[in-house]
């Protein structure tokens, strides 16, 4: 049976080759606490691999929560045994040959079926190396880096990155991963999720959600809305110090109980199929970076991160305010590269300080990837050089004035839903930076655009404040007459 046959739309990202030689090569056929002889009755198995040859959906995942009920009862003891060692022994004792990958990868699907009914059970308690999690933790690497991207992002910024920001950043690239401003479980949960959720994948590509909070409950609810609304990723904050999050008791506060940070990690991939990650700091207060970092980092991958964003910096939680805790504290990017070396199949991303695109591949030769955060939104014409530079794609406009043309079809169905122009035009201020004329656009954005009634027009006569850059000179070839 060919492999593309073998995995069907319900079990996903699943590779059954790829797992069978993970299970191989994790195991090595070595004792484990799991007796080979236990395996589900005939029928369920039999009607569990029907479903799973069929085009039904709604018939496979009846046949997966029936088949995982019955493996608790069977195997009541393997919180200790990850995914893959137990769908390559559920595979095994039925004597299926390695070829047979329909049962593979339905054993897969099954066992990600079984964790996380249980771990709901379990309240997300004790998840360390739960199975869901270790199944989990070795595929990381392959998932996160098959996105390509996850190689530039453009960092969740409170009151910046909301969904005309990211619409606008898209323009600017087809391929940088943007993010929302962090939102919180409580409010998610208890307001209006449309209204904080609400999002445009045609105007703004992939998108990740970035939550707040410390209650798995809370935040394994909250991460399966956001998926139900499309994101692509959902992100932990473990990196804000404002007030606000720190009388909330997460943010940057979480940096001192990654015990807490790896059950809502754990809680929230139990919850989801998209990647979860954590953006946190290298350590608060008076915390050593080395520990600090390092626990962190081991307690999430053991609950089945995905990937880590660290910011290179301290986080105060005390005498500085938010603006100083990303400027006073002293960057500290090796910190982050000893973090990638001795976590070398965890993808790491970097954050902090980077400002010069020159700056963006030096980190690429350390991690996997770079996220900008201030420098994006205040000269987000530099984001016209990640596709060339990282993707070795071509720039989607061709400069700042072509996207402020290709960003006017947005601006103008916003403004038919009633939107203000200025709730739009507030995040194109630095756009011409450097440019003639950029102090009189950013002038015409703070007056005319503010106007209740101010239109597409109103941008236009902004836009032409801004003097264009000269072409180069036609000089006459050598030895040609004037």
């Amino acid at each position: 049976m060919a492999a593309e046959q073998a995995a069907p739309d319900a079990v996903g990202a699943y590779d059954p080759h790829r797992l069978l030689a993970l299970a191989e090569t994790e195991f090595g056929g070595g004792e484990q606490p799991v007796d080979d002889h236990v395996v589900l009755p005939d029928a369920v198995v039999d009607e569990l691999a029907l479903a799973f040859r069929s085009d039904d959906e709604e018939w496979r995942q009846l046949a997966l929560s029936d088949a995982a009920r019955e493996l608790d009862e069977h195997l009541p003891r393997l919180k200790n045994v990850s995914l893959t060692y137990l769908s390559f022994r559920l595979t095994w004792t039925r004597q299926e040959p390695e070829g047979s990958l329909v049962m593979v990868a339905m054993s897969c699907a099954l066992c990600e079926q079984w964790a996380i009914e249980t771990e709901r059970k379990v309240a997300y308690k004790g998840v360390q190396w739960s199975a869901h999690a270790a199944g989990q933790r070795i595929q990381n690497k392959e998932k996160m880096t098959i996105n390509q991207n996850f190689t530039f992002a453009v960092a969740p910024m409170m009151d910046w990155t909301d969904r005309h920001c990211r619409a606008f950043h898209r323009v600017l690239s087809r391929h940088a991963l943007l993010y929302t401003e962090m939102v919180t479980a409580n409010a998610i949960i208890h307001g209006d999720p449309d209204r904080l959720l609400r999002w445009n994948r045609a105007a703004e590509g992939k998108v990740a959600l970035q939550l707040g909070g410390n209650d798995p409950g809370k935040l394994a609810e909250a991460a399966r809305i956001g998926a139900e609304f499309g994101y692509d990723e959902i992100n932990l904050n473990c990196g804000c110090p404002s007030d606000r999050v720190q009388g909330g008791a997460f943010g940057a506060c979480l940096m001192q109980t990654p015990e807490v940070v790896a059950d809502c990690v754990a809680a929230m991939k139990a919850a989801v199929r998209v990647p979860v990650t954590v953006k946190c700091r290298i350590g608060v207060d008076d915390q050593d970076p080395e520990a600090a970092l390092d626990a962190l980092a081991v307690n999430v991958r053991a609950a089945g991160v995905d990937a880590l964003i660290v910011h290179a910096r301290k986080a105060w939680l005390q005498g500085l305010s938010p603006k100083e805790n990303r400027e006073i504290p002293p960057l500290d990017h090796d910190r982050v590269y000893r973090l990638k070396a001795a976590n070398p199949d965890l993808p790491v991303a970097i954050n902090g300080g980077i400002r010069a695109t020159s700056e963006w591949q030096p980190h690429l030769a350390n991690l996997d990837g770079v996220m900008v955060g201030r420098e994006a939104y205040q000269n987000p014409a530099i984001l016209l050089d990640v596709d060339p530079l990282l993707f070795g794609a071509a720039t989607p406009v061709a400069d700042s004035f072509a996207a402020m043309a290709a960003f006017e079809p947005y601006v103008a169905s916003e403004l038919e839903r009633g939107t203000r122009l200025h709730a739009i035009t507030r995040h194109l201020t630095g756009m011409f930076t450097g440019l003639p004329g950029a102090r009189s656009f950013r002038q015409a954005l703070a007056t005319e655009c503010m106007a209740p009634a101010a239109g597409l027009d109103a941008l236009r006569a902004a836009v032409a404040c801004v003097a264009r850059a000269p072409e180069p000179a036609q000089h006459e070839p050598a030895g040609r007459a004037a």
